[in-house]
């Protein structure tokens, strides 16, 4: 069975805005390697249409937006090749390499992580809320920048019941974010 894995970046106060941080070459370069890794990507509604807005064009055209550093372009077209799953109910398709999961939310992550693979890379806010919940996340990666936001979303809001983590991989870059990479204890 393949590994659900949820990574996510996140100040020191918990906020989940991809606004409120400034990722570096350094961890561009580390999130490209965590994609290149993974056999899938799985995201909401919000997120996927979030992603493929920031890095579908860039990637296909080689032309960069205003706020994309050069070194951003890998990260473009490696996001671009995955292969993505959305969880939407009000979409009524997807493109992008991507298929849209409908119906149980938890039978229809358990059928995906039953398929042979590298593993599935899950990101978002609230879509690993709800898989949180169910208890389908096998691993969690949070970099952690050193930042206050002062606003949310937070990580985790509305969880219903704590449960432990045990850290496996612990990594610093030189802006003095540190990513840290968890199993979840049964």
């Amino acid at each position: 069975m393949q590994p659900l894995r949820y990574a996510i970046n996140v100040t020191l106060d918990g906020c989940v805005d991809h606004r409120a941080m400034r990722p570096d070459e350094e961890q561009h370069r580390y999130w490209t390697e965590k994609l290149a890794q993974a056999g899938a990507l799985l995201y909401g509604r919000v997120t996927y249409e979030m992603m493929e807005e920031a890095w579908r064009s860039p990637a296909r055209t080689g032309v960069r937006p205003d706020w994309m550093a050069d070194w951003g372009l890998p990260f473009a077209r490696t996001i671009d090749a995955a292969r993505k799953y959305v969880v939407s109910s009000t979409l009524q398709r997807v493109d992008w390499n991507a298929e849209l999961l409908r119906g149980d939310l938890g039978e229809a992550v358990r059928q995906l992580k039953r398929q042979p693979g590298k593993g599935i890379l899950v990101g978002g806010v609230k879509l690993p809320l709800a898989l949180a919940e169910l208890g389908l996340i096998d691993e969690y990666e949070f970099v952690v920048h050193p930042s206050i936001a002062g606003h949310g979303p937070a990580l985790f809001a509305g969880l219903s019941r704590p449960f432990d983590l045990r850290l496996v991989e612990r990594r610093e870059f030189a802006s003095g974010a540190v990513a840290m990479r968890y199993e979840r204890r049964t």
